[in-house]
Parts: C-alpha cells; sequence; structure tokens
C-alpha cells in the first residue's frame, strides 16, 4: 500500500514521517480498504451524490446541498492555490467553531493536496504558537471572530485570512473562478492533514494522517458498526479539532451522501433542543453528555434518534442503561485515539454488551499484553494493542517507539479480555487526566501554572468524579508572601490555555511530596485529592 510518488511539492510531512521500521503493521484485508495508489479523499468524499441532495445544515435553518458544497470548495480550493500560493503539501491551519464553512476549508485545503492542521477554536495563543511552530504552518484560514488569539501568537511568517468577517480581505468576499476545481492528484500515502494530541510530558504530538486513512475509517466504523443511511441526519458535540468530531460529522455523513447537522454550540442544554427541532437521527456525544441530558431527555421529542455514539471516555454501564430506560436507545460505546484517528473497538444492536467497549471494528485487530508485548490471559489486566488500516505516525516524535512496538499501537490503556471477546476498559495507563471527554495532560497544566509570577511549584492530578469521569485538581505552591486566590490563578490558567484545561480546583501547599532524590510523589497528591474529594 505504498505509492509510487507523491504529489507534495512541500515535502516536510513526509519527510519528517517516522521510519518505516517504527510504523505499525497495517492491514488491509477488506475489500472495501484496497485503495488505489492515487487518491484524494476531499474528491471521494463529495463525489456520488446527487446536487440536489442535503449535505449540511445549521441551528438557524441554513442549508447546504451537495452541489452547493461541491462549487464552495471548488472556490475555496481556487482561492487557495491562486490568490495564497498555498502548494501541494503546505500545511493549512484551519480555526473556528464547527460551521459548514470550516468544513468546507477542510475539504478544500485537501483537495488542493495541502495538509490541513486543523485546531481547536478555544485553544489560546500559547497553544497555537507550539502547533504551529511543530507543524511548521505558514498559512492559516481562520474564522473572523477568532483572528484575536491567532494573531497574539505571534507566528513569524504565518499568513492569516479570515472568513465570514465581511471585510474586503475575507476569504468568502474575494472573486474566484466558478469553474469546477480539479483535485490535486495525490497518492493514497500521501498526509492529509495532522492531528494533535496531547502527551504526558504536555509537548502535543503530531498525528500524520494520508489520504486513504480518512476513507478507512468510514469504510470499518462507519460502515460495519454505524451502519448510516442516505437519509441520516447527523450531530454531536465534538468539534471538528477533534478527529472524533471529524470522523463524525463530516467524513461519515459524506461518505455515505447523507446530511449533517453542524451547531457552533452543542452543549447538553442545546443538543435536546437541536436533535427535537432538526429531526436528528444520529448522535455523537461523550459519555458526560448523555448523562448530563438523562434529567430533561423526557422533555424533548427524540424519536428520530436512531444511532447514538458515545467515545472519548469510559461509557459506564449504569449510563447506559439509564439512557436506554428512558430513550429505549441502545448507545453504541467505542474507543478511537488520535492516533488511529477514530473508533476501532465497539459494538452495536444486540452485540452490545453494557460495561464493555466491545469487539474489534471489522478491518482491526485487538489484543491485551504485559509490558514486554506478551498477550496475557483473558479476565487479566494488561496494555491494550490494536492494528488496522490506520496506525500511529507522529510528526518527528520520539514517542513514536513507545506508542508502536512489534507493529502494534499501544494505546495506552488498561483493558480486560473477557472470555466472550469483549474487551472491558479498566483505566488510562499512564498520568492523563480524562475529563468529559477531553484529554488533558497534567505537565502542560502544570506549566501554565509555573508560568504565574507567584507559582514556584505546581503538581496536577485527576480526581474522579461521577459526572466528569475526572476533574482536574492543581497542587501549587506560591512565592513568600503571595496571596492564596485560587479564582485568580485559575483565571489566569483560562488566559493561558483552552478552558477545559483549567484546574476545577486549586490546592495552595507549603511543600510538594518528593523522594529522597528530589521526584515528586504524583501518587501521593492523587490520593489527597481523592480522599479530599470523598469529603465534599
Amino acid at each position: 500500500m505504498t505509492s509510487r510518488g507523491t504529489a507534495h511539492v512541500d515535502t516536510f510531512a513526509r519527510d519528517h514521517l517516522p521510519p518505516p521500521g517504527q510504523w505499525p503493521r497495517l492491514l488491509f484485508d477488506l475489500p472495501e480498504l484496497r485503495y488505489p495508489e492515487r487518491l484524494n479523499c476531499a474528491a471521494e468524499l463529495l463525489a456520488g451524490t446527487g446536487p440536489g441532495r442535503p449535505a449540511f445544515r445549521t441551528a438557524d435553518g441554513t442549508r447546504w446541498t451537495y452541489g452547493e458544497l461541491r462549487a464552495r470548495v471548488d472556490r475555496l480550493a481556487h482561492l487557495l492555490t491562486r490568490d495564497l500560493g498555498v502548494v501541494p503539501g503546505n500545511r493549512v491551519l484551519l480555526r473556528g467553531p464547527t460551521t459548514p464553512w470550516l468544513a468546507a476549508c477542510w475539504l478544500a485545503v485537501l483537495k488542493a493536496g495541502a495538509v490541513a492542521v486543523t485546531v481547536l477554536a478555544q485553544q489560546r495563543p500559547h497553544e497555537l504558537s507550539t502547533v504551529c511552530r511543530i507543524a511548521r504552518v505558514r498559512h492559516a484560514l481562520c474564522d473572523a471572530r477568532y483572528v484575536a488569539d491567532l494573531a497574539a501568537a505571534g507566528v513569524p511568517g504565518l499568513r492569516i485570512v479570515p472568513y465570514g468577517g465581511g471585510g474586503p480581505g475575507d476569504l468568502l468576499n474575494r472573486p474566484a473562478p466558478g469553474t469546477p476545481y480539479r483535485a490535486v492528484d495525490t497518492a493514497a500515502d500521501d498526509v492529509a492533514l495532522i492531528a494533535f494530541t496531547s502527551g504526558t510530558t504536555g509537548r502535543p504530538k503530531g498525528c500524520l494522517h494520508f489520504h486513504r486513512d480518512v476513507l478507512a475509517i468510514a469504510d470499518t466504523f462507519s460502515r460495519h458498526v454505524l451502519r448510516p443511511r442516505a437519509d441520516d441526519l447527523f450531530a454531536g458535540s465534538p468539534p471538528l479539532g477533534f478527529t472524533f468530531g471529524l470522523g463524525g460529522l463530516v467524513v461519515f455523513p459524506l461518505r455515505a451522501g447523507a446530511c449533517a447537522l453542524l451547531l457552533e454550540r452543542a452543549t447538553p442544554r442545546e443538543l435536546l433542543p437541536a436533535i427535537a427541532r432538526h429531526r436528528v437521527s444520529v448522535l455523537f456525544t461523550a459519555p458526560t453528555a448523555y448523562r448530563a441530558m438523562l434529567g430533561e431527555v423526557a422533555g424533548y421529542d427524540v424519536s428520530s434518534l436512531r444511532r447514538c455514539v458515545s467515545a472519548g471516555e469510559n461509557l459506564p454501564a449504569a449510563t447506559w442503561h439509564a439512557w436506554h430506560t428512558r430513550t429505549g436507545l441502545r448507545i453504541i460505546n467505542g474507543i478511537g485515539a488520535t492516533e488511529l484517528l477514530h473508533i476501532f473497538l465497539s459494538a452495536a444492536d444486540e452485540r452490545i454488551r453494557p460495561g464493555t467497549t466491545g469487539v474489534p471494528v471489522p478491518g482491526w485487530q485487538a489484543r491485551v499484553q504485559d509490558a514486554d508485548g506478551v498477550p496475557v490471559p483473558d479476565g487479566t489486566p494488561g496494555l491494550l494493542a490494536v492494528r488496522g488500516p490506520v496506525g500511529c505516525r507522529y510528526l518527528a516524535d520520539p514517542r513514536q517507539r513507545e506508542y508502536v512496538r512489534d507493529g502494534w499501537n499501544i494505546t495506552g490503556d488498561t483493558y480486560v479480555r473477557e472470555p466472550d471477546g469483549y474487551f472491558r476498559y479498566v483505566a488510562r495507563a499512564d498520568d492523563m487526566i480524562v475529563s468529559a471527554g477531553y484529554n488533558i495532560a497534567g505537565p502542560e497544566v502544570e506549566d501554565a501554572l509555573l508560568r504565574h509570577p507567584d507559582v514556584v511549584e505546581a503538581a496536577v492530578v485527576g480526581r474522579p468524579d461521577e459526572e466528569r469521569g475526572q476533574v482536574v485538581v492543581a497542587y501549587a505552591v506560591l512565592r513568600a508572601g503571595a496571596e492564596r486566590d485560587p479564582e485568580a490563578l485559575r483565571a489566569f490558567v483560562r488566559r493561558e490555555l483552552a478552558p477545559y484545561k483549567c484546574p476545577r480546583e486549586v490546592v495552595f501547599r507549603d511543600a510538594l511530596p518528593r523522594t529522597a532524590t528530589g521526584k515528586l510523589q504524583r501518587f501521593r497528591l492523587s490520593a489527597a485529592a481523592r480522599t479530599e474529594g470523598d469529603r465534599q
């Protein structure tokens, strides 16, 4: 499955792939995964559906047909290559809330042979600067309402073009040919996107995914487990900067010729009325949202729903049963990873076993192994190892050797394989904090706290929480004489990082627990956080 030649003129992404010997073993056993050597996934996603069929809808009633979407993507691709000078292989940062225009920009970048780097609208200048530095981004398309933080990132040489703002320089106001844009003849293994995920060290990792990978997640999980129909209306809470949202709200509906309701705001309070008003049939969100909606779901008509997908964190059996009791719907649980683009363990309909994640999605293999890579017996906790048509390929990052071992992707999750072949989640195997479906690296939050002039030491841990899975608790040591004001410190972190990374609680200490050699005893803080949580 290796192409004979890249279409990229700017070969940075390909040049910084890990050595082939560090890749996982890739599987293409299913007939639908045997893609041609030349493949542009954006062209594939936009092809084959009648021009009059609905593609995207918004909360205010705006509707885009497939014909309109194709025309707008082609117009944007012309502007990217003609006006902005983007060449195949250039990285293009995309920033904004979930809208049809953000999705169209993503498709245009890929159709033009460039590499999409989609970030969250919530991310702050320091985070944006890091992403741009690692991926060497020089072009950015940004929702006009979110330009300030991107400009404040101070990325050298970055050309920021706003869209949707109405000004003369706005991308949507520039004249462009009304002719179709011929998709760049990319190789199936040309890099299409770089998705960033935080590691436990706090330094984001760029995950390189190919054009064929984008189609593979639709041709495995979506095709065989979700099984969408052309008359489905998709909706959900994950933004397009998360691959969970990118798959569920753009790739899967377009691959099926279906429609997506793209919501700028999709909190649990806003999802239920949107489902009822627009007659949503396929829903993607995290367990936290399903729990939050339980108390109000009886007040809304959700009879249009036929598929509910949960990922981002473990789905407790109690939440599954409560949702099923109130709605009659069986939540499709799943686990995915940014490194693998989307869901690889799941089950649907009668195959669902509440309390388990499921079984390997067709096209994928999974096992549970010990730290030496030896499979452990069923019923024994161990490290989850998976492989399939998509694999981890970090952008110039030595952590590749940690994630890929002996051809398997080691996800960092502790699992048990039951004797009947179902996989049951136990815990994260590292210090990652998973709160309401968001992965939060404790050291990254610690770094933000330490940028405050009054903070001398900082440590961040996760505390179990019934509603969110975990919440972030920060322990801080201040300079002598500094005021112990937890709200002021939380406000400082919110200015430095996306709000979901902000500690829910700040605890001040005179000193942090350390070993005789000076190493932080994080386990003692985790135990203290659990004890303090039990008292609340």
